[in-house]
């Protein structure tokens, strides 16, 4: 892709964090929406829970990528908390989608990337899915399905959209492997209930690869599963870290003491999601990263 002027919401979490240091290192000019008054002319208002949007802001812009949402690990999922999770990226994404389509045809970003998650698929136990498959039942599949809905405004004014359902991101830096990295150097790590559930994970490095593919490709539009060609079981995931980071992983978390602490987000954790990517591969794209040893490795670098 030539130089370029992006629009990237989310931008100071873990993923839009990375993608942004990416594209600027390749001469790309990206524009962040925040929350606050803007303080510089790369800057763009908007208010993702309230549906509004500087849309003057993203005229010009080659592509607009969201990235925002609530944690969704980040406590437990109380009423309160499900409705801030819900409306931070199925509002946020209406309210970018409703103002890409608001542009004349000539300043509309051509493509518009919208975060998902592996969460659309819900509990899939031993069964391989792709982007095939139907979305699963629960909190996490009708979140995945509104969230990608919300984007149909664009959709429906001819802009390019892909969905990124995203899996497990491995990376000291943020997400659920951040909490894991600390456990396992100070030798507590280890499985998650009886750790036969199966975990979709991508390399940080991979997920802003392929979000880069993505914006590159004008043939390609829909979901795409952002994850490691092989998922692993929680237990083989354990064991890898145990042994890259030479830590002994003793000692596991009973299934009944994560409920406990986390509630219905246990459900979560202790569920098993083996996604494949087959729609990225069949683009093309090429893991730097694709077994658990070199994610770790990747994100310990």
């Amino acid at each position: 892709m030539e130089r370029s002027r992006i629009a990237v919401a989310g931008a100071s979490g873990l993923i839009g964090s990375a993608l942004v240091r990416s594209l600027t290192a390749d001469g790309h000019e990206v524009v962040r929406l925040v929350r606050g008054a803007p303080r510089s002319a790369d800057q763009v208002r908007w208010d993702p829970e309230g549906r509004h949007v500087d849309a003057a802001g993203l005229a010009g812009c080659h592509a607009v990528v969201n990235l925002a949402g609530a944690g969704v690990g980040n406590r437990r999922w109380t009423a309160a908390y499900k409705a801030r999770i819900r409306a931070s990226r199925v509002d946020g994404t209406a309210a970018l989608a409703e103002a890409v389509a608001s542009l004349a045809e000539g300043e509309r970003p051509r493509v518009f990337v919208n975060g998902s998650a592996i969460g659309y698929y819900g509990e899939t136990g031993d069964r391989a899915v792709d982007e095939s498959a139907p979305p699963g039942e629960g909190f996490l599949p009708s979140l995945c399905v509104e969230w990608e809905a919300a984007a149909a405004p664009a959709q429906e004014a001819g802009v390019r959209t892909v969905f990124t359902r995203t899996g497990l991101v491995v990376s000291r830096r943020g997400g659920a492997w951040g909490r894991l990295f600390p456990l396992f150097r100070a030798g507590v790590g280890g499985r998650l209930g009886d750790g036969r559930q199966y975990w979709s994970f991508i390399a940080l490095h991979d997920e802003v690869a392929a979000i880069r593919h993505l914006l590159d490709r004008d043939d390609l539009s829909g979901p795409f599963n952002l994850t490691a060609p092989q998922p692993l079981t929680n237990r083989e995931i354990t064991a890898a870290m145990a042994r890259v980071l030479h830590r002994p992983a003793l000692f596991g978390v009973p299934a009944p003491v994560l409920r406990a602490a986390l509630g219905e987000l246990a459900g979560d954790v202790l569920g098993s999601a083996r996604v494949l990517p087959t729609r990225l591969l069949e683009s093309g794209f090429r893991f730097a990263f694709p077994d658990i040893d070199a994610a770790i490795r990747a994100a310990l670098d």
